[in-house]
């Protein structure tokens, strides 16, 4: 593989993980959330146990 070559990979594997650990770092640093302040909406009819076959 040429230099430029390997540059390019160099970038696009660094930029990637650099990414990827922004992104986890982000979800892992949220606040922790109450359980009872998670409702879902009381009156949703899904249909989906009418037919059951």
């Amino acid at each position: 593989m040429t230099t430029a070559g390997w540059i390019i990979m160099t970038l696009s594997i660094a930029s990637v993980l650099t990414l990827v650990t922004y992104c986890i770092w982000r979800v892992l640093s949220l606040p922790p959330v109450d359980v009872e302040s998670l409702h879902g909406p009381a009156g949703i009819d899904t249909k989906d146990t009418e037919d059951a076959d």
